[in-house]
Formats: structure tokens, sequence, C-alpha cells
């Protein structure tokens, strides 16, 4: 059964790797159960989709279609056994740590229910400077873009609660064959697939406008 592992909240720490103060990437798992509700825009909205969630960079991250970021147990295992070192949940700043689910192999617009929470798969993330600092490896960044394994940010479609244990059930998947891995190798390495993206219409409207103009995103020196 697909489910919740851990459900994991950032409170702000220092940040040296960005302009920004404070990050909300150190986030830890928590027991009880945690609100969560659309957060609104990037700009001048609550940040992250989980209610006490900290997010530091809000030009960059948060908002409506990054309202929560899920990560899936497996990939984390895998990591682990690439680095060499625990990767305990919440390691990569994931709201969710999830078993049981292709959270890569998700296509764009597919609908969770979570506890009693609707989520709507959105977007893949892309790796940033505060993330390379964080995990303080070498050449993270590229190591990180070429395995394709970035996990889902979702939107929030029906507020409610999640807590650890919740099952995750797929409620609606779209007919299209954009997954959330297809679309992060095409705004990264493979800007050949940029056309297929356009399938699919829960896209960000910033990534459709990306990919009418054949643009990937830039990626941070690591």
């Amino acid at each position: 059964m697909a489910h919740v592992l851990s459900v994991n909240v950032g409170a702000p720490v220092p940040n040296p790797h960005k302009d920004t103060d404070t990050t909300g990437i150190h986030k830890l798992p928590v027991t009880e159960p945690v609100d969560v509700r659309a957060p609104g825009p990037k700009h001048g909205g609550q940040g992250s989709g989980l209610v006490g969630d900290f997010i530091g960079d809000r030009q960059n991250h948060g908002g409506d279609d990054q309202a929560v970021y899920a990560y899936a147990r497996e990939d984390l295992d895998h990591w682990q056994q690439v680095l060499g070192r625990e990767l305990r949940p919440g390691s990569f700043g994931e709201n969710l740590t999830t078993v049981g689910l292709d959270v890569n192999g998700a296509r764009i617009g597919e609908r969770w229910r979570i506890g009693s929470t609707v989520l709507e798969v959105s977007v893949p993330r892309i790796p940033c400077s505060t993330f390379a600092g964080w995990l303080a490896e070498r050449g993270w960044i590229k190591r990180f873009t070429q395995a394709a394994l970035p996990g889902a940010y979702l939107r929030v479609v029906t507020p409610g609660q999640v807590r650890t244990g919740d099952e995750v059930v797929v409620d609606d998947r779209p007919e299209h064959d954009v997954t959330i891995a297809l679309t992060f190798r095409a705004l990264t390495l493979e800007p050949e697939l940029l056309p297929r993206l356009l399938a699919a219409d829960a896209l960000p409207a910033e990534v459709h406008a990306r990919v009418r103009r054949r643009q990937g995103f830039r990626l941070d020196d690591d």
C-alpha cells in the first residue's frame, strides 16, 4: 500500500548558500497531523502548503504550484547507497516522504488523496545552490540532474490534514504520458523533449511559457 512514511516540516535556519538569509530546507519529521492549504502566490503568499513549514526563498520556491514537495523513500535509499551516508526522511527538504509510490513516474495533473486532502502533481523539483550546499556533496547538482529522480511538487486541490501513515490513493490520472521524470529531463539536459510537455495542461504557466520559448531552467553552478 502506498503511504506517507513521514511528514516533514522545516523551521528557518541560516542559509550561507544563497542571497536569502534563511532557508526551510532543514525539515524534520512530525508525528501530529499537519494542516494543508493552498498557500497563495509565491510573492505575498504563505510559502508552503503545510501550516508551520517555512519557505525562505519565496521568489523561487513555494506558492500554489510548489505547495508540497514529495520524495520517495525508495529514491532516498538509492542516494543513500550511492553517497554512502544515511539519509533520514526530510533529508532532501521534502514535506512528504512516501513508500510504495512511483513519484517520478507520476503524471503531471495526477491527483493523490492523502488523509483528508487532495493534492495534484504539478512540476519536478529543479536543484538549486541551497540544495547543493545543504547536501555538501561535490558536483551534487550535476549528479542529481543526471539521475533524473527529482521528486514532485504538488498543488493543493482540497485542503485538509495529512499525517504519518496516511494511505496515498491515486484518484485521477491523465491520459497523457508526461511524467515528472520526463518533464525534468526536458527542462534540464534534454531540451529536445520540450514540445512533449505541451500535452500536460496542468503544468504551471511559467513552464508552459518556457516550453513555447524552447527554454529550460539554468542550473546553478555547483
